[in-house]
């Protein structure tokens, strides 16, 4: 009996501690529940957010972004793992970041998506507007800290790289080198090693243009402490792309009965809270949404060549008016000879 009940309260400790450490983004364990068990996820300075431009200050002096060993990563090969809540692939510490108030070395990159025939994916908003999904670097402060464990306990101990992702017409390559694999960590729980790649190719062109501002984890537990650069041009892959990343992959174990697709894992914009972004560039019409720049070169358009045909007409109408000019020239100057030989005539 005294074995039972200590078994009995072994299993419901046990219980708690998982319940305690388990999170999904919809449900009973959903993000509106995050804080019950993560008081940081309830927290001021909570990511991701929706980027209003109108609101963004200008910070001349905020550098490029200059990421170190991402072209070279060495030899090793790297660990693509499902690990429940997203893809995640490791990364070595030869690759670092220069343009941060300090040396943050690479720890992991993953994704954050939608599901199809949705809209969105992406964490982060740029004025309202969401993306098909979305790109996370994590780095860590190794000026400071011997190590991750240690950093993301730390309040400047983390910075993340965010690259939102859009779809276009032509396939990227580079996400290949993930996306090609997915179907070897189908599971939760599952991980392969795959061959080291240019991580750089993964990036947006224009590094020199970024938001910047202080936030946290985008998940439990929700650390108060990651220094966030999100890019402001996009990297682009194909629908076909994306597809393979919002199918075929489950957030369950393989011994699972019923399988749950692993897809909607993106948290809601958090408030901003008296908190300042930043942007390493002008914010003007570049920054605009997509509607509002056709507007504006429609708009353009429409200026000059109203412009152009007030020019026509005025240039035509001068040019007339000299011809005319000239004809009643010629026409009296004619009328004039023919006078005076009439005045000459016996």
């Amino acid at each position: 009996m005294l074995l039972t009940l200590i078994l009995l309260q072994g299993f419901s400790h046990t219980l708690a501690a998982n319940h305690g450490s388990h999170w999904t983004y919809k449900g009973p364990h959903g993000q509106v529940h995050w804080s019950d068990d993560h008081l940081d996820c309830g927290g001021q300075a909570q990511s991701p957010i929706d980027i209003q431009t109108k609101s963004v200050r200008h910070n001349p002096a905020l550098p490029p972004i200059e990421p170190q060993g991402y072209r070279s990563p060495g030899d090793g090969a790297f660990t693509l793992l499902n690990n429940g809540h997203t893809v995640e692939v490791s990364l070595p510490p030869s690759m670092f970041l220069r343009g941060l108030p300090q040396t943050y070395v690479a720890v992991q990159l993953h994704f954050h998506w939608g599901s199809r025939g949705q809209a969105g994916g992406s964490e982060h908003q740029v004025n309202g507007e969401t993306f098909p999904a979305e790109l996370h670097i994590v780095h860590y402060n190794s000026e400071s800290y011997a190590n991750v464990s240690e950093a993301k306990q730390r309040v400047d101990g983390l910075a993340v790289l965010g690259i939102l992702i859009e779809v276009g017409n032509v396939a990227n390559p580079a996400y290949d080198n993930i996306l090609d694999r997915l179907k070897n960590i189908q599971h939760a729980g599952q991980k392969i090693s795959i061959p080291p790649f240019d991580i750089h190719e993964l990036l947006p062109g224009q590094l020199g243009h970024y938001f910047r501002y202080n936030g946290s984890l985008t998940t439990p537990p929700c650390s108060q402490n990651v220094l966030w650069t999100v890019f402001h041009q996009r990297a682009r892959i194909s629908a076909s792309q994306l597809e393979r990343l919002q199918g075929g992959l489950y957030s369950t174990e393989v011994a699972n009965s019923l399988p749950v697709p692993l897809v909607d894992n993106y948290r809601a914009p958090q408030l901003l809270n008296q908190r300042v972004v930043f942007s390493s560039f002008p914010v003007g019409p570049s920054a605009y949404s997509a509607g509002e720049i056709v507007a504006i070169v429609f708009g353009t358009l429409f200026g000059c060549l109203s412009i152009f045909l007030t020019i026509h007409f005025v240039v035509k109408r001068i040019r007339m008016k000299r011809i005319r000019e000239q004809k009643d020239v010629v026409f009296k100057s004619s009328s004039r000879r023919a006078v005076s030989g009439n005045s000459h005539r016996p």
